[in-house]
């Protein structure tokens, strides 16, 4: 890339600043280390919470611990926390990133009746049906942003009466798994020092927000501007990624996946000419009262040493890891915009942790996601006044 072009691509990315809103990912300057702060600074947490076993690394795997990774994933939930309560200070709390849902819908996750063994791990029981919620939601952190504006699209699928002990300690009992997808293949940055810098520059000034694409650096940058200039017609149309990976199986034979969910038609609706604000929830209304929604749910085997755990920015590309399809999604005719219902979806708590062992998280952003994930859902539900559990039904 020219001189001239890279210039021209900063000067964009300058006049698209929300775009560092999409999904709290790992960011730093590129000149300058951020480092994490001690236990005696002013970084202490604002609200105690338990302190959960920070993950411990697969080399197996090729999971690899950067320098005081833990301490990292503390401070950037401060961050957060901060972030949510001055924007939500004089109203309901709402989620960092992700806030506005388009809906929770109920479907049913069915594993196909045949399956290799390699992928017959864990949930993945041949033939075994679940029941499960689905939340399609925007990216950028304001609650009313408008549908038709470019964004970063959501897809949190949270499967219920799964048998076995789950991985994060404190819900060890619960019978939930999730899988938490975007409407792109990769992350933007990768080393937690990046992390808590633009968590920083996101709670600073107007001078500090301006550093953001700087911060990144070209590559990150030009990922994060891809990521957040979706237009869709309908949520149930897109397709989605789990952008990092995720142990499959335990033991000797385990290996890295990563995830990917489709609509098993190609049908695209178009973006309406005059959309109202939120068209989305509008299409997927329209499309559930006319009757039942198939998606796939699809597993990519890690297939070579130079497809990297630990580097989210780069794609695993589909000719040298293929999906396979391992289940279908089927979302049933419903009315799912209810006030119950949008209350009970405000509720929930999502995390890669809600996960068996066979599921397990990789990668630096998938271990620090434990520690960030579980801090800002407790100062979330602390803050509306509302008990934190897992479903149920």
């Amino acid at each position: 890339m020219s001189v001239r072009m890279e210039v021209r691509f900063y000067s964009a990315l300058m006049l698209s600043l929300p775009f560092c809103s999409i999904a709290v990912s790992p960011l730093s300057h590129a000149d300058t280390q951020t480092r994490p702060e001690t236990a005696n600074s002013q970084a202490a947490m604002l609200t105690p919470t338990p302190a959960l076993p920070y993950p411990v690394a697969d080399p197996q795997l090729g999971e690899k611990l950067y320098p005081n990774e833990a301490l990292y994933a503390q401070q950037i939930g401060v961050e957060l926390e901060k972030l949510i309560r001055k924007r939500d200070a004089q109203g309901q709390a709402h989620r960092d990133v992700h806030p506005k849902a388009h809906g929770c819908v109920k479907a049913q996750f069915r594993v196909l009746d045949q399956l290799p063994a390699q992928f017959s791990q864990g949930m993945f029981k041949p033939g075994q049906n679940y029941p499960a919620w689905i939340r399609f939601s925007n990216g950028s952190p304001k609650p009313d942003h408008a549908d038709i504006k470019r964004d970063a699209r959501g897809m949190a699928i949270k499967v219920m009466n799964v048998p076995g002990q789950k991985l994060l300690e404190d819900e060890s009992q619960a019978s939930t798994q999730d899988f938490i997808l975007i409407n792109h293949p990769v992350f933007f940055a990768n080393e937690p020092d990046r992390y808590l810098a633009l968590m920083k520059d996101m709670n600073g000034g107007f001078l500090k927000k301006l550093q953001i694409p700087f911060s990144l650096g070209f590559k990150g940058s030009k990922i994060a501007f891809q990521t957040s200039r979706s237009r869709i017609g309908n949520p149930l149309q897109a397709r989605y990624w789990s952008m990092v990976p995720y142990q499959l199986g335990t033991g000797a034979s385990r290996n890295a996946v990563k995830y990917s969910v489709r609509p098993c038609t190609a049908r695209q609706d178009a973006i309406p000419a005059h959309p109202d604000h939120n068209y989305l929830r509008g299409a997927l209304k329209q499309s559930l009262n006319a009757g039942d929604v198939c998606m796939e749910f699809l597993v990519q085997p890690h297939t070579s040493t130079a497809l990297s755990v630990e580097d989210s920015m780069t794609e695993w590309k589909e000719s040298d890891a293929p999906f396979y399809k391992v289940a279908t999604l089927t979302i049933p005719q419903q009315t799912f915009d209810t006030p119950a219902q949008n209350q009970m979806c405000e509720n929930l708590s999502f995390s890669p942790w809600h996960a068996l062992p066979e599921h397990r998280p990789l990668g630096a952003a998938n271990r620090m996601r434990k520690v960030i994930y579980d801090h800002i859902s407790r100062v979330r539900h602390q803050m509306n006044a509302v008990p934190r559990q897992e479903p149920e039904s």
